[in-house]
């Protein structure tokens, strides 16, 4: 029997310290991610920045989604909370309401972070989003480009959203040094085709001199271009935003759609872990990281 002690201690030993290994190897860190919605292209995107970026540091995700419901949101950011996540990433559903639920992480002190869509209460450690505003303003130099500096303009807005907003203000801000141009109509589309669709009819139905729209997104820009079909109105100019397959699509077609502001959601994904990776090692963190936007029209991608 005392032959065979060595024996075993020089088998077990080796299994130990496998086995202390394996536990090394599990992440050490989680993250709750709260997404506006997995069904726009953009978010799809943005997902995967996260997830590749999130593989280099070993962090497990937990991902979920709003999908427009304020409620759907607080309950998922309870459930972080309850998880005891290290920290909580958030495409708000709506700017204003999410800011119960921000809280509620502010108090048991989870830091949080917001991606492309900010929030307008609750303590957010770090913003990181496309330079909205800038965006907004190309689209607008652009469209009234087209237009020679004169007409009617209508914008499929989505309110509730600040991302949105600063769109909509660079948008205006660009068309302002233009006199002749006016806007005429600024709808909400909340951000999805069929509805975008729905009011754009309404517009054209009440503004038979309009020559421009103006969608604040790609879902909202396609409905507006079904809309303008249907009325056979093919000679109103639409520019979109965010430049997903679909948009571009409609754009190599040589049809109403005549640009995209394009952005980066697998960038802003990828920043927004290594913000996080940072501020939970100690390191000082921006309050707004803006990422790079640009425009892209049928010349651009026939390249």
């Amino acid at each position: 029997m005392k032959k065979l002690l060595p024996l075993v201690i020089i088998i077990i030993i080796p299994l130990l310290i496998n086995s202390c290994g394996k536990k090394e190897n599990k992440s050490s860190r989680v993250i709750g991610v709260s997404l506006l919605t997995r069904g726009h292209m953009f978010y799809k995107e943005l997902e995967e920045g996260l997830q590749r970026e999130a593989e280099k540091y070993n962090y497990e995700l937990i991902i979920t989604s709003g999908e427009f419901d304020p409620g759907k949101q607080i309950a998922q950011i309870e459930d972080f909370i309850t998880r005891k996540v290290d920290a909580i990433i958030l495409c708000p559903v709506d700017s204003r309401g999410i800011g119960l639920g921000i809280q509620k992480a502010n108090d048991t002190g989870i830091p949080v972070f917001t991606a492309d869509i900010a929030s307008e209460e609750g303590k957010i450690v770090t913003h990181i989003a496309s330079d909205n505003f800038q965006g907004g303003k190309l689209a607008g130099e652009y469209l009234a480009k087209l237009l020679n500096g004169k007409g009617n303009v209508a914008i499929i807005n989505q309110p509730a959203i600040t991302s949105v907003l600063d769109r909509v203000d660079g948008f205006k801000s660009a068309v302002m040094d233009y006199p002749e141009i006016k806007i005429t109509a600024d709808v909400n589309g909340m951000g999805v085709r069929d509805k975008s669709l729905q009011v754009t009819s309404d517009v054209l139905q009440a503004n038979p001199d309009l020559n421009a729209i103006f969608g604040i997104n790609d879902d909202s820009a396609l409905g507006a271009l079904d809309a303008v079909q249907q009325y056979g109105r093919n000679d109103i100019s639409i520019i979109g935003y965010d430049a997903t397959q679909p948009a571009v699509e409609a754009i190599l077609s040589g049809g109403p759609l005549k640009a995209d502001v394009i952005q980066y959601p697998d960038k802003i994904g990828e920043i927004t872990i290594k913000t996080i990776n940072d501020y939970l090692n100690g390191k000082k963190v921006p309050a707004k990281v803006p990422v790079e936007v640009g425009i892209v029209d049928i010349n651009d991608l026939q390249k």
